[in-house]
């Protein structure tokens, strides 16, 4: 009978979520092999086979925060309103932060001044962004947008929406309603600033 599995995706997935609450709370210095191992209920061992070193964890880290990110948008549906299409984009981003504002400062930031993700960690990362290009070149092909290069516009939007989120995670956007109004407004204000319509009545 084979012996079961102790180093597991389950113990994968609760060390990374271990190790970003541990950096968010108490930052970059307070997150050790051995502090890890004692929040997480394993030992130092699991974590060097799970992941090398500390260096192989920041990695799978930022991997996994990208992962997740990938599935929230896999399941936004395309419809025939590319610009609705967008917004839900942009609700996904900011369910994703919610749900792990933990790993937000790893995929977004440089908590580790060291911390260089490979090639290998950066397909789905950018995958990511790829979806938002997409989604903008649909609203600029319908003339929902006025002309423009759809990369430009992508950045633009994802610095929107990663600024937001990151106040969100911070408390800066109130409590759950103020949020959600505040979010309404900076999605309104972007896409009609993009608008032609927007562009017509810019003084």
């Amino acid at each position: 009978m084979p012996r079961p599995r102790t180093h597991d995706d389950q113990l994968r997935a609760r060390l990374i979520d271990e190790a970003g609450h541990l950096l968010s709370a108490e930052g970059p210095a307070a997150l050790t092999t051995r502090r890890l191992a004692e929040r997480a209920g394993t030992s130092a061992s699991a974590v060097y086979s799970l992941f090398g070193d500390k260096a192989g964890l920041e990695r799978e880290m930022f991997a996994e925060g990208f992962h997740r990110l990938a599935g929230r948008f896999a399941a936004v549906a395309v419809t025939d309103d590319p610009v609705e299409d967008l917004r839900a984009l942009g609700r996904a981003f900011r369910a994703n932060a919610i749900a792990n504002p933990h790993l937000f400062d790893l995929m977004f930031g440089c908590p580790f001044p060291d911390f260089r993700p490979g090639e290998e960690d950066l397909p789905e990362a950018l995958g990511t962004f790829q979806s938002l290009v997409d989604a903008v070149r649909r609203c600029l092909d319908r003339g929902a947008f006025v002309p423009g290069d759809p990369v430009d516009i992508s950045l633009v939007l994802f610095g929107h929406v990663q600024g937001m989120a990151g106040l969100e995670i911070r408390g800066w956007l109130g409590a759950s309603e103020e949020a959600e109004r505040r979010w309404e407004l900076a999605f309104r204000a972007v896409v009609e600033g993009l608008s032609p319509a927007g562009r017509e009545s810019a003084p």
